[in-house]
């Protein structure tokens, strides 16, 4: 007796084609410094950032826990403030698709061949509506650890000194127009809206946007003084909020003064402290916050009363100058 399944009809499948390049990750950024050497002592000796190489008036440095070889430049100029900010892409060849798809919406993009940049593959820089300069590429130099680990997902022994922050985390800009410059992220770049702060008229005060499972990769903030897009800060991961408490105490021992924290951020949910350092850009450094998993994921919006408990959860409230310095 034949015991043989009966088979239904093959089901008919709808495939959506998939036609967006995707953004994947940030990768580095270049912070500009009219004190290279008191920043450069800073970011290594106080940070613990581990410096890979210079060349020209660029010192490129990396955390203990990153696998490229850098991910922090720092530039000599005669300001502060933010030289670019570069973004990996999914794939080798979005990059020449992102170029097309950029000055087909009116952007000026500019090539950048590889090699142009230190440990950098074929690259384009554009500009944000503020006026950020942001690069796309996709091949990167990875690092030559010091001391290999023997945990084998970690690329070298933990010989990170000071804080021992483990890499970058975020950046945070302003904008005059957050709303335009969320919409210009999130249409032409494909990053999502994790969480707003909203004003009253439906305008958001500041967003906290991802292209990862992170809460944020980049964070826009309305600028208190109403200029052109500048640089709010740079944030860096330390492992737990212990290493908050560590990093204020070799603060205060340097004498560093703290701008804002310790704390705790409602926005993010994560434990903050910032400084600015020695050029004159702010910082911060952070732990905690929250991975998002959903595909469907609502943004979170803080308004009203709420925004308060959104801006500091606990701590000392942030001091006014947190909503208008910036380099």
């Amino acid at each position: 007796m034949s015991t043989a399944v009966p088979q239904s009809e093959p089901a008919t499948v709808q495939y959506v084609e998939v036609t967006a390049p995707r953004v994947h990750n940030l990768h580095h950024v270049e912070i500009l410094t009219p004190r290279i050497e008191e920043s450069l002592d800073f970011f290594t000796r106080i940070l613990g950032l581990v410096e890979a190489g210079r060349e020209g008036g660029s010192v490129y440095l990396r955390g203990f826990g990153e696998w490229s070889a850098h991910t922090t430049i720092l530039t000599e100029s005669g300001r502060a403030g933010l030289g670019h900010m570069a973004w990996q892409v999914a794939e080798r060849d979005q990059v020449e698709g992102w170029r097309r798809r950029l000055e087909q919406r009116g952007h000026e993009v500019q090539r950048l061949p590889a090699g142009t940049e230190r440990g950098q593959g074929d690259a384009i820089r554009f500009r944000t509506p503020a006026g950020h300069a942001m690069e796309l590429f996709y091949d990167f130099e990875r690092c030559a650890p010091r001391e290999p680990s023997r945990l084998l997902n970690q690329p070298e022994r933990y010989l990170a000194g000071g804080v021992g922050v483990r890499r970058l985390d975020h950046i945070n800009l302003t904008a005059a127009d957050v709303d335009r410059t969320r919409d210009w992220l999130a249409g032409e770049l494909g990053f999502r809206l994790r969480e707003a702060a909203r004003n009253p008229d439906g305008s958001d005060i500041g967003v906290w946007m991802s292209v990862t499972s992170q809460v944020h990769d980049i964070a826009v903030m309305a600028d208190g003084a109403g200029e052109a897009g500048r640089l709010h800060h740079v944030g860096y991961s330390v492992d737990t909020p212990e290493g908050i408490l560590r990093a204020a105490d070799m603060f205060a021992e340097e004498g560093i003064a703290f701008d804002a924290g310790p704390g705790k951020h409602g926005l993010t949910q994560a434990f903050f402290l910032y400084v600015f350092e020695p050029g004159g850009n702010r910082i911060e450094l952070f732990s905690g916050g929250y991975a998002i998993h959903d595909p469907d994921w609502q943004p979170v919006i803080w308004k009203g009363e709420d925004i308060g408990r959104a801006v500091v959860w606990y701590g000392a409230p942030l001091p006014e100058s947190f909503f208008t310095v910036a380099t």
